[in-house]
């Protein structure tokens, strides 16, 4: 016969045990999981939201706050007192940034306030001042903002981005559609990640997260568990325009170089070599004597560069710079450009399946949109269209079959919204032929504003013409 009173007393006793064990477990995992509330109600207060007013323009209105075509489309359907309105409208953008020093400087991203006449921050006690643009970096996706005021300003805490490891827990603060002081938390994800750009080259190496980020954090701080910035989120990949798990954040280490020399003169000095780069694969490798794929191989070496000076030859590859190792061609650029012009770098590389050793002095890298002269081998910008061009030289000209042109080095604006890659040589404009970077540039000027015209480039040895709108 069984016994139904001790069963059952067994019974509760297993169910009680397993309700304590479930307890203690949660209550552990519970401890080990951070609390951000202190970091939070320390970091919050320096934490600011960006709004600006750009140009009037017709037709697309980028960098507008998520919402507002959606809007407008409301408002044509179903009718607005007075009617719609036809005229071109001050474009206008919302994004995040945070105070870096009492007197008032502020960092955030270059597409944040790029091309906006007015700027205004948001202070966390909802205190709004006009900022004032001290400079701004396109490469590197930075501005330094300076705002004017009586109060003693909160400030965040930099951190060292370089000693950041993968699997840590981070914690982003700022405007996403312009809900102040939004709060998201994730992991690191990877380090040194290299995105596509217009241009060949690549001066950032990204902290990937999967911490939440939407339209409206851009400029924002990316804060590591002991409060310290140690990146300033910047970019998503994303299908739909929101949050798929993928983010990216500039390291605070490059933002901080980037930022003081924009405070102090304005502009940003990067190292230059004057070389075409490409990735290292497989079959290259072994192609060139590597035991496994890795390093930067050069394609190109232009002629009166530090590179040709300092004795690169196309067909090298540069697996060290400066004693830093070279894992993919996209590091190359970094490493360059934070060595000042007119200093000595260290080169290790494989030639002929060779380890070879060179020194050689590093050159300016020019800005972008800056004329630079008209040699064969520096970028000379035509901004009415987005382009940075150099001119090519004649024996560029004979081995591409060609009597004129100019290499696109880098795309932007309606150049890129045509289909216009860095590496395209541009040969004619609205049926005109462009010999050099200074005819490009008249072309450019007297081309007709509102209207669409052909350009005709070489790509991959092939002849293609792309639409182009001249929109200013």
């Amino acid at each position: 016969m069984v016994n139904l009173v001790n069963t059952s007393t067994n019974k509760l006793w297993l169910t009680a045990w397993l309700v304590v064990v479930l307890s203690w477990g949660h209550q552990a995992a519970a401890d080990e999981l951070p609390d951000f509330t202190g970091l939070v109600k320390a970091n919050a207060p320096a934490v600011v939201n960006i709004s600006t007013v750009g140009e009037a323009k017709s037709g697309s209105r980028r960098g507008q706050p998520p919402g507002a075509d959606s809007l407008e489309e409301f408002f044509r359907r179903f009718g607005q007192p007075g009617g719609p309105r036809s005229t071109p409208q001050p474009t206008r953008s919302l994004g995040s940034g945070f105070i870096v020093s009492a007197d008032g400087y502020i960092l955030t991203n270059h597409h944040v306030v790029d091309g906006a006449t007015e700027i205004v921050v948001r202070l966390s006690d909802r205190r709004e001042l006009i900022a004032e643009l001290v400079g701004s970096d396109s490469r590197a996706d930075l501005a330094v903002l300076k705002v004017d005021t009586d109060i003693v300003l909160p400030t965040v805490k930099i951190g060292n981005s370089e000693n950041l490891e993968v699997g840590e827990w981070v914690l982003a603060i700022g405007s996403p559609f312009g809900f102040d002081h939004s709060v998201t938390k994730g992991i690191v994800s990877a380090k040194g990640r290299s995105l596509p750009t217009a241009r060949n080259e690549n001066y950032v190496p990204y902290i990937q997260t999967d911490t939440p980020i939407n339209p409206g954090n851009s400029g924002g701080p990316l804060f590591n568990l002991a409060g310290e910035v140690i990146g300033i989120n910047a970019q998503i990949f994303s299908n739909s325009g929101g949050f798929m798990g993928v983010s990216f954040a500039i390291p605070i280490d490059v933002a901080m170089e980037v930022a003081d020399q924009l405070r102090e003169s304005g502009k940003v000095s990067r190292g230059w070599l004057g070389v075409m780069i490409q990735e290292v694969n497989r079959d290259l490798a072994e192609g060139f004597g590597l035991d496994r794929p890795h390093g930067a191989l050069i394609s190109k070496v232009f002629e009166n560069t530090p590179a040709e000076s300092g004795g690169l030859r196309e067909g090298d590859i540069i697996t060290k710079f400066n004693g830093r190792s070279i894992e993919r061609s996209s590091e190359l650029p970094f490493n360059v450009g934070r060595v000042k012009a007119g200093e000595s770098a260290d080169i290790e590389l494989v030639r002929d399946g060779k380890v070879k050793r060179l020194k050689l002095k590093v050159g300016e890298l020019a800005a972008v949109d800056e004329a630079v002269g008209s040699g064969s081998f520096g970028p000379s910008g035509t901004s009415q269209l987005g382009l940075v061009v150099r001119n090519l030289s004649s024996d560029e000209l004979s081995r591409l079959d060609i009597e004129s042109g100019v290499m696109v080095v880098e795309s932007r604006n309606e150049a890129e919204e045509a289909g216009i890659r860095a590496g395209d040589i541009v040969t004619r404009i609205n049926h005109q032929s462009v010999d050099n970077a200074a005819k490009l540039t008249k072309i450019a000027e007297e081309l007709p504003k509102g209207r669409t015209v052909p350009v005709l480039v070489l790509r991959d040895g092939r002849q293609v013409f792309l639409a182009l709108r001249v929109e200013k």
